[in-house]
């Protein structure tokens, strides 16, 4: 019995970590588009076109999110304004926080891939970002 009750304690343990490591968080570098957002009902709202793009640029356990403007010809349009945060390793999550002049929130990191990732905000709702891939449109 006490073997039972200690394999069940180790496998509660090990699936309320996060599998995401500090090693893992230069996979945010990049650019990024919205994919999909799931309401805390379940109800998926699907993007096949984004206007903007985010940028993202991750430093050790700091960094900073843009908007930027995709052109036709493989740039991209910008401005000044960026969104900085600071990224919390935490045993049983990874969580990125936001600073701005405005507003603070915080993000959940669910899951992070080289060609995807996915965070969660206080609400409950989930957003999956995918690499974005450049239209080079050149006559």
């Amino acid at each position: 019995m006490n073997k039972l009750l200690l394999c069940l304690g180790l496998i509660l343990v090990c699936s309320c970590t996060s599998s995401i490591t500090k090693k893992d968080l230069p996979k945010l570098n990049g650019y990024w588009e919205i994919k999909e957002v799931v309401l805390t009902d379940g109800t998926k709202k699907e993007y096949s076109v984004n206007t903007t793009v985010d940028f993202i640029k991750v430093d050790s356990l700091s960094g900073f999110r843009k908007k930027v403007d995709p052109k036709f010809n493989g740039t991209f349009e910008t401005s000044d304004d960026a969104e900085p945060f600071d990224i919390v390793m935490d045993k049983e999550a990874v969580l990125i926080q936001y600073q701005t002049e405005l507003d603070s929130w915080t993000e959940t990191l669910i899951s992070l891939s080289e060609s995807a990732f996915s965070v969660k905000n206080k609400d409950g709702i989930q957003y999956t970002y995918e690499r974005y891939e450049p239209i080079n449109i050149n006559p």
